[in-house]
């Protein structure tokens, strides 16, 4: 699931115009550079969970550069799945995803990440597609997400 996520999050941020990253569809929306950052946020909190590292709550994180959150997200999507690829089932079973704040922490079983950040991910790169699309410059015709493979 995450190389899937990694590979439509890789097409749909790639070649991103400054239209593009400008873009919102309403007032109340968020414009493209917004959600990137939301994602790499996610892919912050996938990553966590491989690690065992806690979530910590934070200010807003900033990037100045969208190369730079860009490169940051599919880093963390990488490590994620290398991590978790090489886990065995026992292992997988037995993590949790972990939040801080202050001195407490709350512990959740991992399947809150598939249905959590992960799927939210997704969810948000699907919007970075729409936007662009909508903004006149859709993503490569020759990404195929069944595949995961481009075509000719």
């Amino acid at each position: 699931m995450i190389d899937g996520l990694g590979y439509r999050f890789y097409w749909a941020s790639e070649g991103l115009t400054a239209t593009d990253v400008e873009y919102r569809p309403s007032d109340d929306a968020s414009y493209v550079q917004e959600t990137m950052v939301h994602i790499y946020e996610l892919s912050e909190m996938i990553l966590n969970s491989a690690t065992g590292t806690p979530n910590k709550r934070s200010e807003k994180t900033e990037f100045n550069n969208l190369q730079k959150i860009r490169i940051a997200t599919l880093y963390n999507f990488k490590k994620a799945s290398d991590l978790f690829l090489n886990m065995d089932a026992k292992a997988v079973e037995e993590l949790n995803i972990t939040f801080a704040v202050g001195d407490r922490s709350t512990e959740i079983p991992f399947w809150h990440v598939l249905t959590g950040p992960l799927a939210d991910a997704i969810y948000h790169t699907g919007q970075i597609v729409s936007f662009r699309r909508s903004a006149g410059h859709p993503i490569n015709p020759k990404v195929n997400v069944l595949t995961g493979k481009n075509g000719s």
